[in-house]
């Protein structure tokens, strides 16, 4: 363990946050540097809590207190290898994961929890600064090939986790860039795309093939994929966006928010004509009150929008855990990202009524005051007011993954949840075809697609060779009992 008595002796502390004047003039990460010796500090508050509940609150198993203690102890290079041995990409999940390992740990019953995230990315960031993460490569060849499909960190992680086994893998991605959301729908001041982008060098030089811009079941055909590979891992994400039909959904100015984060991630590298929805000096509506909200609400800001009001059906949630979602459980409490003390407006219990328009774009919405009653969201009487709004931003989640010609040439079924049907070792009905990530259980976190990718490895290594040696997977019913 850590220092026993540290959570006793020292109180939860984090990185600050740049000065909001000076982070809207770029797009980097918000947070400062963090002396090392704090970190250690915040480390040892660890304690010796017997069971740690920190490891069901992490669907990877993470071993918390393990790096922790090591941290604490000054061995950062053991900690990095126990970090790594659960998690392919922790760069990824201590940026991106909400960490429901901290509302799990021990000491959070009454107390303030001990900052895993935030020693989960210093210990991989410094990792890579000492040059620590090295290529894999297996040591030989098991003469099987895999197929993935999709480049989020579900696919990803199931693509490194066979490439070690020794399989031939290819990942295939339609878009432009490997990378899926990670590249795409995550702002750079989220997560710098240059920890994406070595960690993609790191796994070419394991052996993964990289097919960009290749769409699965239409630049290729599902049948040619087959024939050319003994197994495929379908890990395409949720993606099919939630719509909103309310009169005047068909104005011009109101947009998906996929389609507008992935232009403004385009336009940081360059691409000619990449921002064709920009929120310079509009006033913008984000629809959504989730984590897709809050990254288009950042964005907004840095695009220099006049103003932007962030709408949530839901009533505003209390500050401090509710009695009705006790430890260890994921609590909705109030919670305040980097992009919400930027500015901007956050209006909750809410639902948008109408758009309005003039000369066939938007410049209104029309919204109600609701309350929940009777299983069901309705209207306060005589709260109906209009707000301004000529860019409106839908971010109200996904429903599952998108329907066409790579569902359809698979023959795959469709649960009625809207994600596609699988086994609990993320095996299809069509042999030799797993599913992993949110394409099989929906819309969900980082950490569970990189878990359910890992897991899905060893479900494929276990079909080609007849047993594995990667970690047992979690079954595919399996479903998060913290978020």
């Amino acid at each position: 363990m850590a220092d026993p008595r540290g959570f006793l002796k020292a109180g939860r502390e984090l990185p600050s946050r740049r000065p909001v004047d000076l982070r809207l003039q770029d797009w980097r990460e918000v947070y400062e540097s963090f002396p090392p010796e704090r970190l250690q500090t915040q480390a040892g508050r660890c304690m010796d809590c017997g069971i740690p509940f920190c490891h069901n609150g992490c669907p990877l198993g993470n071993l918390i207190p393990e790096w922790n203690d090591l941290v604490w102890r000054d061995d950062w290079r053991a900690a990095s290898e126990r970090l790594h041995a659960t998690n392919n990409f922790p760069e990824f999940t201590g940026r991106l994961c909400p960490a429901p390992c901290e509302t799990a740990c021990v000491l959070g019953i009454n107390s303030d929890p001990v900052t895993i995230k935030q020693v989960e990315v210093s210990i991989v960031d410094r990792a890579w600064d000492e040059g620590w993460v090295v290529p894999q490569p297996p040591a030989r060849s098991s003469g099987r090939t895999v197929a993935v499909v999709g480049s989020g960190p579900a696919g990803l992680a199931a693509a490194q986790q066979l490439a070690r086994a020794g399989h031939t893998v290819a990942v295939y991605e339609r878009a432009d860039r490997i990378g899926g959301l990670l590249r795409y729908g995550i702002p750079e001041f989220k997560m710098e795309k240059a920890h994406l982008d070595r960690r993609l060098e790191q796994m070419e030089r394991e052996g993964v093939k990289f097919r960009a811009g290749v769409e699965v079941g239409v630049d290729i055909t599902v049948e040619a994929l087959r024939k050319r590979y003994d197994a495929v891992v379908l890990a395409v994400g949720a993606t099919q966006w939630r719509e909103l039909p309310v009169p005047g959904r068909e104005l011009a100015g109101i947009h998906q928010a996929m389609e507008y984060l992935p232009g403004a991630n385009r336009a940081l590298v360059g691409d000619p004509d990449a921002t064709p929805i920009h929120a310079a000096g509009r006033h913008v509506v984000i629809i959504g009150g989730g984590d897709t909200g809050a990254d288009c609400l950042g964005t907004a800001h840095r695009q220099g929008a006049a103003s932007v009001t962030q709408l949530e059906i839901m009533p505003t949630p209390p500050d401090a855990r509710p009695a009705s979602q006790p430890w260890p459980t994921y609590p909705m409490v109030y919670r305040t990202s980097s992009a919400h003390e930027e500015g901007g407006e956050r209006v909750f219990a809410v639902s948008t009524e109408e758009f309005v328009g003039s000369d066939g774009r938007v410049r209104a919405l029309r919204l109600a005051e609701v309350e929940f009653r009777d299983g069901a969201f309705s209207p306060v009487a005589g709260s109906q007011r209009e707000i301004p709004a000529d860019l409106v931003l839908l971010a109200m989640g996904f429903t599952g993954p998108e329907g066409g010609p790579l569902l359809e040439q698979f023959g795959l079924a469709v649960t009625d949840r809207g994600s596609v049907a699988r086994h609990d070792d993320y095996s299809t009905a069509v042999e030799g075809v797993f599913v992993a990530g949110d394409a099989g259980r929906g819309q969900s976190l980082i950490v569970w697609a990189i878990a359910e990718g890992r897991a899905a490895a060893a479900s494929v290594d276990r079909y080609l060779t007849g047993e594995t040696n990667l970690p047992s997977p979690i079954p595919a019913s399996a479903r998060p009992l913290t978020v």
